[in-house]
C-alpha cells in the first residue's frame, strides 16, 4: 500500500480532531485491507479479462466509505471459458493470521438472468451450521463482500457490455491450514476461511497504542465541551450511533475490542453520558463481565444467554435451545421467533456491568446492540 492509499484508507484522518480518523492517525499504525476487499480486487481484474482480453493491472475498486485504493495482481490466468486473478492481501500492521495470503477470484459467465453466483474455491469455508448471516451450505463469503463483488461486476459489465451473470469461485491459498487458528471450524464453517469485512479496511490494533488512542479520544471530546460520548466497536455501530443521536464526529470513540478501556478512563474523567454500541455477540460478552471483546481472549456464553432468556420469560425448552446455540446471533432468532427479548436483556446486563467497571463515577451509561447490518436489535435504558 502507497502513501497515497493509506490516507485513503484512514479517511479524513489528516484533517480530523476526533472520532475514528484521528484514533487511526494518533496509533501510527499503517491500516490494511480485509479478504473482502482483496476477493472484490481480484474479481474486477478477471471479469474485466474476460471481457477485454486484458487484466487490469494494478486494479481500482471501490469501497464503502468511498475510498478507492488500487491492489496489484500476484496471480492470472485467462481462457476462453474462464478468467482468474489473485491479489495478496496485506493487512498493514494488524496481526491478521491472513495477512500475506493470496486472495484469488475466478470469474466465469451465465446464461443470462443467471445473476451473480458464489462459490467456495479451495481454501473458503462453507456454512454448516445455522446462527451465521448466511444460510447453510453456502460459501462463506460474507454479505459486504457479496454486495461489493456484485457491484463492481455491474460496472464492469456496464463499461464493456457484459451481461453481469457470472459465476464467481473465491480461493485461498491455504486457506484450510489458516483456518485452523481461527474460529470457523467451532462456529461451523468448514474447509478454509470466511471472506469478511464491512469497510474494505482492517483497522491495526496493537493494544497499547489503541488503548492509548481511547484516552486521547476522550480527552479530546471533552476539550470541546462533548457531555455525551460513544464508544463504539466498529463502523457499522458507529453509523448506528450517530444516526440515533447525531453526535459529531469528536464525540465518537472507536474502542474496538477494548470496552474496558473506554470505561476505566471515562471513571476517571467523566462525561455526563456515555453510549457504548457494537455487535450483539460482543455486547453479550461484556454483560457476561469481560472488559476485552476479542474473540481470541473473550467467548460468548450461551450459558448466561440462556439465563437471561429464562428472566425474559424463556420456558425450558428455549433456554435449552439458547444454551445449546452455535453462535450469539443463533441465541438472538430462536428468541425473537419466541417473543423473548433477549436483545434489550443483553442490552441491560452489558450497561449494569459498565455501570459496576464505572464505580460510582458520574456517568450516565445506555447500550444499543446491533446486527450485522446496523438493525438495532436490543437497547437499555439509561442508568
Amino acid at each position: 500500500m502507497n502513501s497515497s492509499d493509506e490516507q485513503r484508507a484512514a479517511g479524513s484522518a489528516g484533517t480530523a480532531k476526533g472520532g475514528r480518523a484521528a484514533q487511526l492517525k494518533h496509533t501510527g499504525l499503517r491500516p490494511g485491507w480485509t479478504t473482502g476487499a482483496c476477493a472484490t480486487a481480484a474479481t474486477t481484474a478477471a471479469y474485466t479479462a474476460l471481457l477485454t482480453g486484458e487484466f487490469p493491472d494494478p486494479v481500482t475498486i471501490t469501497l464503502p466509505k468511498g475510498q478507492t485504493p488500487s491492489f496489484a495482481l500476484a496471480a492470472e490466468e485467462l481462457t476462453d471459458a474462464h478468467a482468474m486473478a489473485g491479489v495478496v492481501k496485506d493487512a498493514g500492521d494488524d496481526p491478521d493470521v491472513t495477512h500475506g495470503a493470496l486472495v484469488r477470484a475466478t470469474v466465469r459467465r451465465l446464461p443470462a438472468g443467471a445473476g451473480v453466483v458464489f462459490r467456495a474455491g479451495p481454501g473458503v469455508g462453507t456454512v454448516t451450521r445455522p446462527g451465521l448471516p448466511l444460510p447453510v451450505g453456502e460459501p462463506a463469503v460474507n454479505p459486504v463482500p457479496r454486495r461489493m463483488m456484485r457491484e463492481h461486476v455491474a460496472e464492469v459489465a456496464e463499461r464493456y457490455g457484459g451481461s453481469g451473470d457470472v459465476e464467481i469461485t473465491v480461493s485461498v491459498d491455504h486457506g484450510e491450514e489458516i483456518a485452523r487458528s481461527t474460529w470457523n471450524p467451532r462456529l461451523g464453517i468448514l474447509g478454509g476461511l470466511s471472506i469478511l469485512g464491512t469497510t474494505g479496511i482492517v483497522v491495526p490494533y496493537s493494544c497499547s497504542a489503541w488503548i492509548d488512542s481511547i484516552r486521547r479520544g476522550v480527552d479530546v471530546a471533552r476539550a470541546a465541551g462533548r457531555t455525551h460520548v460513544a464508544g463504539c466497536t466498529g463502523s457499522t455501530s458507529e453509523r448506528t450511533v450517530v444516526a440515533a443521536y447525531g453526535l459529531p464526529e469528536d464525540a465518537l470513540l472507536d474502542m474496538g475490542d477494548f470496552a474496558g478501556a473506554v470505561l476505566k478512563y471515562v471513571r476517571r474523567h467523566p462525561v455526563d453520558r456515555l453510549t457504548i454500541c457494537g455487535g450483539f455477540a460482543k455486547l453479550s460478552k461484556l454483560a457476561a463481565g469481560h472488559l476485552d471483546l476479542h474473540s481470541g481472549r473473550s467467548q460468548v456464553d450461551t450459558g448466561l444467554l440462556a439465563e437471561l432468556a429464562r428472566r425474559g420469560g424463556a420456558d425450558a425448552t428455549l433456554a435449552a435451545e439458547v444454551a445449546a446455540a452455535n453462535t450469539g446471533l443463533a441465541a438472538l432468532q430462536l428468541c425473537a421467533a419466541a417473543g423473548v427479548p433477549l436483545g434489550d436483556l443483553v442490552a441491560t446486563a452489558a450497561r449494569d456491568e459498565a455501570l459496576r467497571v464505572l464505580r460510582g463515577a458520574p456517568v450516565a451509561v445506555d447500550v444499543i446492540c446491533v446486527d450485522r447490518a446496523g438493525t438495532v436489535v436490543g437497547r437499555s435504558t439509561v442508568a
